[in-house]
């Protein structure tokens, strides 16, 4: 006797996560859609794989009424049970476990949410399970600001909790620019961290969770780091890490740890550590329940074969049947990515014909490329080259967002 067909209900205040609502309705599932009504004349959802979908009004852009959210899923419950809530973006994530809360839904609830979105949770967390993390304070109080500023060496970062990725970062290396910028946040302090900068190497682990364990895991390295980039608009690089190096390993390890400590049990996460160039040491920087972005999961897709957001639907699916899954056997090929703001409107990118390129962007003011070869050195050669020839024809840069989403 076949399954009874399960109710999705997808959360997404931005355009993603396509594959995933395709994969869920290729799995047999309903699948329902919340999102930003700013995007009903815009966004091209894969509609065919959508039961229904519904808009939420954002006079702000893409910010809902939370209250208004819980009220009109309450009244969708009337006729509809939901058997889970997904959020597609990370701006979502708080959204998901109110409505989990209130609907008595399995998942991540509000104070588990908390490990995935806010910086300071996620940093005193971790420090409580002596995983290492760059000296830190929360901004609360003015005595803890001023012992901090004053016994951990600058420079020192300020960061948003709530923000994703560099999104509102900001790098100071004296004392009295620390307290300008706390005190020009007036009523917005505490939703900031303040924590000593670490110059090293950047890298990203991303991998899917099933019942507690990590059942897959790809690591990654950035090229200039994620800050840099957003600050000074440099040129977006990463790539696949060499599977079973010192480095591979040591990063699959605390990967495992971290999100061991933070309780993730069925998903997909995008973590990202740093190893200093002062003592060679690892050290946790922030995590995610989600996808990676800026065309990460299709640069795993090239390289390993796995596509995150479809492995995700499954993990989901299996959580709410209580029934096992197997992540899929992956290639053993490498890739690497580029992504850089261009000045040219739509950039002709035809002289690229390389023939590891697999992937090239077609967006406005932006070129990027995914590479993919058996030979990791190959790899390296191509995002040099990439990244000379991306400098001198196409890149441009902006002024570093505020806000997320800008």
């Amino acid at each position: 006797m076949p399954e009874p067909a399960l109710t999705f209900l997808c959360l997404a205040s931005y355009e993603k996560g396509h594959r995933f609502l395709e994969q869920a309705k290729r799995q047999g599932c309903r699948v329902l859609l919340l999102t930003s009504q700013s995007l009903q004349d815009t966004a091209k959802w894969p509609r065919e794989s959508l039961e229904d979908i519904f808009y939420m009004p954002d006079p702000e852009p893409h910010e809902w009424n939370l209250q208004h959210m819980l009220l009109s899923v309450s009244h969708l419950y009337r006729t509809r049970v939901i058997d889970s809530i997904v959020a597609l973006d990370d701006f979502d994530l708080e959204k998901a476990a109110m409505l989990r809360e209130h609907l008595r839904l399995p998942g991540l609830g509000e104070t588990a949410t908390r490990y995935f979105r806010d910086k300071l949770a996620m940093r005193m967390r971790a420090a409580a399970n002596r995983i290492r993390v760059p000296e830190f304070t929360p901004t609360f109080n003015y005595e803890a600001i001023t012992r901090f500023v004053d016994t951990v060496a600058p420079p020192w970062v300020l960061k948003p909790r709530l923000m994703a990725g560099a999104l509102g970062i900001k790098k100071f290396h004296h004392r009295q620019e620390v307290w300008d910028r706390i005190h020009a946040l007036a009523d917005e302090q505490s939703y900031f961290v303040l924590e000593r900068f670490i110059p090293g190497d950047i890298f990203h682990v991303d991998s899917i969770w099933h019942r507690g364990k990590m059942v897959y895991a790809i690591s990654s390295a950035y090229g200039t780091p994620p800050l840099e980039v957003t600050t000074a608009g440099g040129i977006f690089t990463t790539r696949i890490l060499e599977r079973g190096s010192e480095t591979d390993r040591a990063l699959r390890d605390m990967n495992e740890r971290v999100l061991t400590a933070f309780e993730l049990r069925d998903g997909v996460s995008h973590t990202e550590f740093i190893r200093a160039h002062q003592d060679g040491a690892y050290y946790f920087l922030e995590t995610s329940a989600r996808v990676g972005g800026a065309h990460i999961s299709d640069l795993i897709q090239a390289a390993a074969g796995v596509n995150l957001w479809e492995e995700w639907a499954k993990v989901e699916l299996a959580a709410v049947r209580g029934t096992s899954y197997t992540p899929p056997q992956e290639q053993s090929d490498y890739g690497g990515l580029l992504v850089s703001l261009a000045r040219q409107e739509w950039p002709d990118t035809s002289n690229f014909r390389e023939p590891e390129l697999v992937w090239r962007m077609e967006k406005r003011h932006h070129v990027g490329f995914i590479v993919k070869s058996p030979r990791r050195e190959r790899i390296e050669e191509l995002l040099n080259l990439y990244t000379q020839r991306v400098r001198n024809e196409y890149h441009a840069s902006a002024p570093p967002r505020q806000k997320a989403r800008e």
